[in-house]
Formats: C-alpha cells, sequence, structure tokens
C-alpha cells in the first residue's frame, strides 16, 4: 500500500521540486515556463513572498508532488486564492493530484480564503481540467489560443473558479 503525506516544504526538498519542475516544464504541455527557466527563477515560484508550499511524499520519503498556495491578487483581491500543482511524470495516475487538491482547498478556507480561482488552466490538459471540474471548480472564462504547446501549437487556456463558502456567510 502506498502512503501519502502532504507537508510543507523547506529548502532541504528543493533538489527533489528542481528536478520535478525540470521534468515537466520541458514537455512544453501543461506549463508556461520555458525549458531553460533557471533554478533561481524556480525558487523564486515556490518559494517567494507570500507563498506557502507543501510537498507529497510517497511512503515518508520519495517526493513526488508539490503545490502552491497564495492569494490570487494583493489587497482588494487577497481574499482569493490560487494555487499551483505538479506532480512526477513517474507518479501521475495514482490519484497525488486529487489527494493534493483536496488539501490545498482544505488549507485554503482554514486560512480564510473565500474562493480559489485557477488563472492559467490549459486545455489540452485533459487530466487537469477533469480533476478541476471533480474538486468543485467551473470554467469561467476561456482564453482563445492563449497557450503555445509544444506539440499541438496555439490552444485555449481556462480560467478556473470556485467559491470556498457561501457569499451570505462572507464577512462584510
Amino acid at each position: 500500500m502506498k502512503e501519502i503525506e502532504i507537508r510543507p516544504a523547506s529548502e532541504a526538498d528543493f533538489e527533489a521540486m528542481w528536478t520535478i519542475f525540470q521534468e515537466l516544464i520541458a514537455s512544453g504541455d501543461t506549463y508556461y515556463f520555458a525549458a531553460d527557466t533557471s533554478r533561481e527563477d524556480c525558487h523564486a515560484y515556490w518559494f517567494g513572498p507570500h507563498i506557502q508550499t507543501f510537498v507529497a511524499l510517497l511512503n515518508g520519503e520519495r517526493l513526488v508532488a508539490m503545490y502552491r498556495l497564495l492569494p490570487n491578487q494583493r489587497d482588494r483581491g487577497s481574499h482569493v486564492a490560487n494555487a499551483s500543482f505538479m506532480v512526477s511524470p513517474a507518479a501521475q495516475g495514482i490519484g497525488i493530484g486529487k489527494m493534493m487538491g483536496r488539501d490545498c482547498l482544505e488549507r485554503a478556507k482554514d486560512e480564510g480564503y473565500l474562493a480559489m480561482q485557477f488563472n492559467y488552466v490549459v486545455s489540452s490538459n485533459v487530466s487537469a481540467v477533469l480533476l478541476w471540474k471533480k474538486l468543485g471548480f467551473s470554467i469561467v472564462g476561456t482564453l482563445p489560443r492563449a497557450y503555445r504547446h509544444q506539440q499541438l501549437g496555439y490552444v485555449d487556456v481556462y480560467v478556473m473558479y470556485q467559491l470556498l463558502d457561501d457569499p451570505g456567510n462572507w464577512p462584510e
């Protein structure tokens, strides 16, 4: 039985995170980063200001995925969360993305966020689109041909959104 633990990321995790990051951006099919994105840029993306980063460990030892949680916008938009997820290609298809998605939504609610928005979900990343829909997200916008896919050329990008609480319960 495979056991997955999700915990806050530490600097000691970065080497494994960097490896996953490089694997995923090299494919050119799900993330907007260039294949030659620097280690420093990657580090800033995961460990920059106002970013909470979490990792998933398989059987308590191997880092197989990560996500980051942060405000989607500052100030008057800071009640809406944003998140990004990466799962190692070697660990895809066993439910880690779903576990991390649920964990992220729970943490976002606990942090006081009232909604969550994904700004840039590549439409051809069907597994991600289906996962987010299963977890309660709706496509609220389509950005026509906004992503330059390495094999497919220009494809649409979705903006996906989910309320985390009934707006009737939101603070004034």
